[in-house]
């Protein structure tokens, strides 16, 4: 089910119905359960609603040690880009039941994640020495060699892990990475779509299979395979993403901007990391860069810039704007920063000498008017002395007995003057 319809299945149960005999218990009694089942739904959806049932059960009900709500509190961390925090739990669920193998899919996840392969080798071999006929030994075993790029090794012990377990959802998505990241783009096909027959539950193998279209520049079944993800989960960030990737390559840049806003909203909204969405919100100002909205675009790549994301291609992506907007001296101080984190980024080098160019017409026109200003200035200095000579030699003779000449009769010889002259 999506999460909505969980969530539309949760208020559709009629927990009044547990009954006692004492009123206040049966009440309570409701409470309980329904909280229970609340921390059980997809953490996508309600992470308030999640919080407060989670929060009253580990402090009323005295349950803050309880395994399964502490799988649920890792979860929700999961979905929130918070991979230290959700491995700090699974950490303490595992040393207190190291035989609880369902953690270990989240486990092996968190430590990928954070590229912790040392941890990952010590736990796979003490697995597959203590537990050799679980599935989730020999995923350990796939995750390890996945996380230090042997894939070849990876995919061989995720099969191992599918065939012991043919509904081991894990196995079968981790089976397929590994033709993805071998870039076998048909053979990761098939294996996402196996894993959406026999998962129809989750997004996750719809989510892979857009993806694996989208990188091979299939617009049209990107977006069928994302929009049936959507359809079942329409509140994952990374979903929302991916959809407005395709939006801006199929140039709907409305839509786009429209899924990158709902992206960052929903991130926010679950408190995920920022730092961890920092590619969408560069991708939202490159979509309104192609919309010729320069002040929205600047702000997105200067926030991109403060949040940690100091690559090449965002100080690119900031001088490119900045040199639309005609403000070239500031686009070849951010082009200089470009190169300065890559010193061999060829479209920093063209938009650096372009925007160099610029910067140089500029200053010869700026330098030209202020030229003309003093040629004017020079001009009128010799147009001043000429009539202040002029009227030096009009002075004789103005001067008769009785005073001065009648004002009229001196402006109309100066004007005389002037056209002499």
């Amino acid at each position: 089910m999506s999460p909505d319809e969980e969530w539309a299945f949760l208020e559709s149960l009629d927990f009044d119905s547990i009954s006692s005999e004492d009123n206040d218990i049966s009440q309570e009694a409701a409470q309980f359960a329904k909280m229970l089942y609340t921390t059980r739904l997809s953490k996508y959806k309600n992470p308030i609603d999640f919080n407060h049932a989670s929060e009253t059960l580990s402090t009323h009900y005295n349950l803050a040690t309880n395994p399964d709500l502490l799988l649920s509190k890792a979860e929700l961390l999961f979905t929130q880009c918070r991979f230290k925090q959700a491995l700090a739990l699974t950490n303490s669920i595992l040393d207190t039941d190291e035989y609880n193998f369902s953690i270990y899919p989240l486990h092996l996840a968190c430590l990928h994640e954070l590229a912790q392969t040392n941890n990952l080798f010590l736990l796979s071999h003490r697995l597959a020495d203590l537990h050799p006929d679980e599935p989730a030994t020999w995923l350990a075993v796939g995750v390890y060699y996945l996380s230090i790029s042997q894939i070849a090794e990876a995919r061989r012990f995720f099969s191992k892990a599918s065939m012991m377990d043919p509904h081991f959802g894990p196995a079968w998505i981790g089976f397929a990475h590994t033709f993805a990241a071998e870039g076998e783009d048909d053979q990761a096909i098939s294996a996402y779509s196996t894993a959406a027959r026999l998962f129809q539950g989750t997004h996750l193998p719809q989510l892979f299979l857009g993806m694996q279209n989208l990188q091979l520049n299939n617009m049209t079944l990107a977006h069928e395979y994302l929009n049936a993800a959507h359809a079942l989960c329409s509140t994952d960030p990374l979903l929302l993403n991916e959809l407005g990737v395709v939006f801006y390559h199929l140039d709907h840049l409305a839509d786009a901007v429209a899924m990158f806003n709902n992206t960052l909203t929903i991130a926010a909204d679950i408190d995920s990391d920022p730092r961890a969405w920092i590619a969408t919100r560069a991708n939202l100002g490159h979509a309104y860069r192609r919309q010729r909205q320069w002040d929205l675009a600047l702000q997105e790549f200067e926030e991109v810039l403060r949040q940690g994301g100091r690559d090449a291609g965002a100080f690119c992506a900031k001088g490119l704007v900045l040199l639309e907007m005609g403000r070239s001296w500031e686009a070849v101080c951010a082009l200089h920063e470009a190169l300065a984190v890559g010193p061999q980024d060829s479209v920093a080098t063209d938009l650096l000498g372009r925007a160099l160019e610029e910067n140089a017409s500029l200053q010869e026109w700026g330098n030209s008017i202020e030229g003309e200003d003093e040629e004017d200035r020079q001009f009128e200095s010799f147009i001043g002395a000429r009539r202040e000579d002029a009227r030096r030699k009009n002075t004789k003779g103005k001067w008769k007995r009785g005073g001065r000449i009648n004002e009229v009769a001196e402006d109309s010889m100066m004007m005389m003057s002037d056209e002499e002259e």
